[in-house]
């Protein structure tokens, strides 16, 4: 399993969220997390999960995607055709929050029977936010 450098991450993200002019507590509620949550994110004594880290960014009005980078989620040169899919389908108008999601998750099924899936902990992030996702949109299954 790949380390997570959530220093860098921490640091990155207090550096966005200065430069954004918020303060901790108006990013955590934005990005619908707890305020002592996120400062432990930014001191880098926390490791966000990709859900999470696609909600601080969204706050941020910064790419998921460079987060997932800096939290080494993803491997920037040998994900950029991943990292590229993913922004496209992210970026799309036309899809809800929870459609994405679930959009994601069977791209990415298809790249890990493919040989290409993220670590076992972001693919474990996802298979969560996904079921969460579907046990919305069948409830009764």
């Amino acid at each position: 399993m790949a380390s997570l450098n959530v220093g860098n991450l921490g640091e990155y993200l207090r550096e966005q969220r200065r430069n954004a002019q918020l303060s901790l507590r108006q990013l955590a509620d934005a990005a619908g997390v707890s305020n002592p949550y996120l400062s432990q994110i930014e001191r880098g004594l926390r490791k966000p999960s990709a859900e999470v880290l696609q909600q601080v960014a969204k706050a941020l009005r910064i790419s998921a995607e460079t987060l997932y980078v800096r939290a080494g989620i993803l491997d920037a040169e040998r994900d950029r055709d991943d990292v590229e899919t993913r922004a496209v389908i992210l970026a799309d108008p036309s899809l809800n929050e929870r459609q994405k999601q679930v959009l994601l998750q069977v791209y990415e099924s298809f790249r890990k029977e493919n040989g290409f899936g993220a670590d076992a902990e972001a693919d474990a992030d996802t298979d969560a936010v996904v079921d969460g996702a579907e046990a919305t949109q069948n409830p009764h299954s």
